[in-house]
């Protein structure tokens, strides 16, 4: 199966799945769902998403918080209803219990006419609070009455307005550590956390990263006129070992920056503008297992065959490239014989077999 069949099957993206955002523009930034891990994520937002519950989403930047919001509300009865998304960090403190809640005209200097908030645009459907942890402590109390009574109070008003609407919240921050330091309250936390997902980082499920790495190549390749664009060997090799601390928003622009400046239509390590604490902290063993596992995975599907001759050929292949061609240090890269490679390489075709010799019998 081609990666491009991959990448349009299972690839998720804010502009395929978003009904309404509060930004002018949507990023291209996606999920997939290769990875044992991802696929395990994908279940547990099946199940979240039918339900009313209030959602706390937890997870690095730049791990895809808001399109797994994005998920749980399009999967869900509310999805004929608005997603808004607010970034609670953005915000000037003087300003957010206005655009949360709303305010009535002349609430304030400067409010000539009254104006509906976050809360009551997302009626019927669901608000997505992102940085929930960059809340005020009195933020946080008005929030939790929110959650509690289902009812808003405009800033300048005395009658609550009801609200029918969906919270799921994100963090990036510790919100328990957050609750023992008093920065956060313990109330509001319990409202928030009924249904928990957690997001693991990249570096995490390395099964992932060729194909956004491929979508994000179509993507902006299309958008500079550089659709022939491929990933070479070395390259690819160089995107899996490498620790993505910038998660999929950092592999997004370093694939961008590549379609930029590549040079050759085979994107080289030198086209990769990768950081050197990304190439000093390469991902573990076990998330290069669980790459593996992924790859097999979708050549089990393919029923090829000769999956063990392709698999055992191209492992030996790469072997002898590391090694520069010398067969002992490949053997013993692979933890076998010399005799034992050189048998796999004359069924290779890639050297001849060795004769046996026949002995003449003297009368």
């Amino acid at each position: 199966m081609a990666n491009s069949d991959l990448t349009k099957r299972h690839v998720l993206t804010l502009s395929s799945l978003a009904k309404e955002v509060t930004r002018p523009t949507i990023r291209a930034t996606a999920l997939v769902f290769e990875d044992p891990a991802s696929r395990e994520l994908e279940e547990r937002l099946n199940r979240i998403a039918p339900s009313t519950a209030n959602v706390l989403i937890a997870g690095e930047t730049g791990t895809g918080k808001e399109l797994a919001a994005h998920f749980i509300h399009e999967s869900s009865p509310r999805r004929g209803g608005s997603f808004i998304a607010v970034n609670c960090g953005a915000f000037v403190e003087t300003l957010i219990d206005s655009e949360l809640f709303g305010h009535e005209k002349g609430a304030f200097t400067g409010a000539d006419q009254a104006r509906v908030g976050w809360f009551e645009a997302a009626h019927g459907g669901s608000i997505f609070l992102d940085e929930i942890g960059d809340l005020s402590l009195p933020l946080q109390v008005k929030l939790l009455r929110v959650l509690q009574e289902r009812e808003i109070v405009r800033v300048g008003a005395r009658k609550p307005i009801a609200v029918d609407v969906r919270v799921i919240a994100a963090t990036n921050i510790d919100l328990e550590e957050a609750v023992q330091l008093g920065r956060f309250r313990q109330d509001l936390f319990y409202r928030l956390n009924v249904a928990r997902v957690d997001l693991k980082p990249l570096r995490e499920r390395t099964g992932d990263i060729l194909p956004l790495a491929h979508y994000f190549l179509d993507l902006y390749g299309g958008q500079h006129a550089r659709s022939g664009l491929t990933f070479g060997a070395a390259a690819s090799r160089l995107l899996l070992s490498y620790s993505w601390p910038g998660n999929i928003r950092e592999l997004e622009n370093v694939v961008h920056h590549a379609v930029l400046l590549a040079r050759q239509d085979e994107i080289q390590p030198a086209d990769l503008n990768l950081s050197r604490r990304g190439l000093e902290r390469g991902p573990t063993a076990t998330a290069h297992e669980a790459s593996l596992a992924a790859s097999f995975e979708r050549l089990f599907e393919e029923g090829a065959p000769d999956l063990f001759d392709r698999v055992s050929g191209d492992l030996i292949r790469a072997a002898l490239d590391h090694c520069g061609g010398v067969q002992v240090q490949a053997a013993k890269l692979l933890g076998i014989s010399r005799n034992v490679l050189r048998a796999h390489l004359a069924r290779m075709g890639v050297i001849a077999g060795r004769r046996k010799r026949s002995r003449s019998l003297s009368a």
